[in-house]
């Protein structure tokens, strides 16, 4: 009789192949093996205390940070040492948990492979992964909340640059959070059944957790418990969440210029609002689940009423989202964020700001000059380069714009920089005055001008003005160029840079 061959499924693999199985390990109250006595054996022997382990170590000689480590073992209440001054031998692994060992020479490792192995202990031989059974992750630790990173043994200093990613993105508080949802877990369950009831109390708490930098009182446990009553005594009342509006600075366009609380907004967010003017790259830092909406506004072009922002941002929180509002540069200058404010607090919606890395400041950091120095400007000025219809700004006060003694940032400018240099000239300031003019600061198509003021046409027709343009005016801006013995080039012919920074 035949068999009908039934076709193969091709359905993709629910998981992919992974190099290690990523496994937490409780040890509290185990007893385990280190044998050596290196500094390497020390970090190894202090990280299985912290687990709880009783930590049984085998050497004739410790490192000076091996002994200060079992000196202080007193104030490791989780797990502790034993010092056994003798080198190690194959009766010890009796009992262990696991065996770890610090060893030079392959011989030895082979050795205590193989004894922990006939005894049926996992083992790990420090840096030869031969003689491992399994490794050591490069760790963030938040414990209960515990991430472990491994790049199977390839690029350790890649794991640790991971790490410190990870570290940056994950708030000191978190550690509070998590014992506070350990010890509510039982109590949450008794008052709510599993469903969209237990959910929505878990990713409110969740929220709190990141949007604190502080750590949870002992009250907080109390009011969530009330809460979680309410919720299961009206849940339609509770069905959505509260939204909220968060102004968030997006710097110049270098994503690694972000705050890190910028880059947790950007995470929690359900919707995001970004200008015209944000990089994709810090765009990509967002969570993947959030909806983007385009409302730029560029000189020049088709823009998205301020009007119509503030109304999206209203309707878009009472129904509930997170929404995060992305501004190029900082909310607070120059981006109208006062007024988003003001509509938001009209309408009773809560809202907070996180603020970016201004284009000056970025521009400073990139061509290495300080708008301000004791011996050439006391002080900076930003002002925008262009009124609402075009022309100069006709509410500043030119004489005071034209002191000598101020660096002064003009934003906007590209369009009116011959303008702005006339017109500097006519209120007395010297037409030799050190200028720059920077287009796209930060990114890689960056390009910037140095000359003098009287010269600013010249390299505003260089650089263009399609994209973003800061214009920058003061005597402070030839500093560098003055200690570096090189004044007289600042005040040479025009000097073009385009993406080599």
């Amino acid at each position: 009789m035949d068999v009908l061959q039934q076709p193969r499924s091709e359905a993709p693999a629910r998981m992919e192949p992974l190099a290690k199985l990523p496994v937490f390990w409780a040890l509290e109250g185990k007893r385990v093996i280190v044998a050596g006595g290196s500094d390497a054996a020390a970090w190894k022997a202090e990280l299985l205390a912290a687990c709880g382990a009783k930590v049984d170590v085998y050497a004739n000689e410790l490192s000076e940070t091996f002994e200060q480590l079992i000196v202080r073992g007193a104030e490791h209440t989780e797990g502790g040492f034993t010092r056994h001054p003798r080198a190690w031998e194959a009766t010890i692994f009796a009992g262990a948990a696991i065996a770890i060992a610090d060893c030079e020479e392959d011989d030895e490792a082979q050795a205590f492979f193989d004894a922990a192995c006939k005894a049926g202990v996992p083992v790990n031989v420090i840096d030869k992964p031969a003689f491992c059974q399994f490794q050591f992750g490069s760790i963030v630790n938040r414990s209960p909340v515990v991430v472990s990173i491994s790049t199977d043994g390839a690029a350790p200093i890649l794991a640790q640059a991971i790490r410190r990613r990870i570290e940056t993105l994950l708030p000191r508080a978190l550690k509070g959070w998590a014992e506070l949802a350990h010890s509510l877990r039982d109590r949450i369950n008794e008052r709510l059944t599993p469903g969209p009831l237990r959910r929505a109390f878990w990713e409110r708490f969740v929220d709190r957790a990141f949007s604190s930098s502080d750590t949870p009182e002992e009250s907080v446990g109390g009011l969530l418990l009330k809460e979680a009553e309410r919720l299961r005594e009206a849940p339609a009342a509770h069905s959505s969440r509260g939204g909220r509006v968060t102004l968030v600075g997006a710097g110049p366009g270098d994503a690694e210029l972000l705050t890190l609380k910028a880059v947790r907004a950007l995470q929690a967010a359900d919707v995001i609002l970004f200008d015209d003017l944000v990089s994709s790259e810090v765009l990509e830092l967002a969570r993947r689940e959030a909806k983007r909406m385009l409302v730029g506004k560029r000189g020049g072009r088709t823009s998205c009423r301020q009007e119509d922002i503030n109304d999206i941002m209203v309707k878009l929180a009472k129904s509930g989202k997170r929404v995060v509002r992305l501004k190029s540069g900082d909310p607070m200058i120059f981006g109208r964020a006062g007024e988003e404010i003001a509509h938001l607090d009209r309408e009773n919606i809560p809202v907070d700001v996180i603020p970016g890395i201004t284009a000056a400041s970025a521009m400073a950091s990139r061509l290495g000059i300080s708008l301000t120095h004791r011996d050439h400007a006391q002080s900076v000025r930003f002002i925008t380069g262009h009124s609402r219809h075009g022309g100069l700004p006709v509410d500043v006060d030119w004489t005071t714009v034209a002191d000598p003694g101020t660096t002064t940032v003009f934003y906007m400018g590209g369009r009116t920089a011959p303008l702005i240099a006339d017109r500097l000239v006519a209120e007395g300031l010297s037409p030799e005055t050190p200028a720059v003019i920077i287009s796209d600061v930060s990114r890689a198509t960056e390009r910037h001008w140095s000359g003098r003021l009287a010269t600013i046409s010249k390299g505003i027709a260089e650089i263009g003005y399609d994209n973003p343009v800061l214009i920058a005016v003061g005597s402070a801006l030839a500093a560098r160029q003055t200690v570096a013995g090189d004044a007289s080039h600042v005040e040479s012919d025009l000097r073009l840079v385009m993406g080599a920074r």
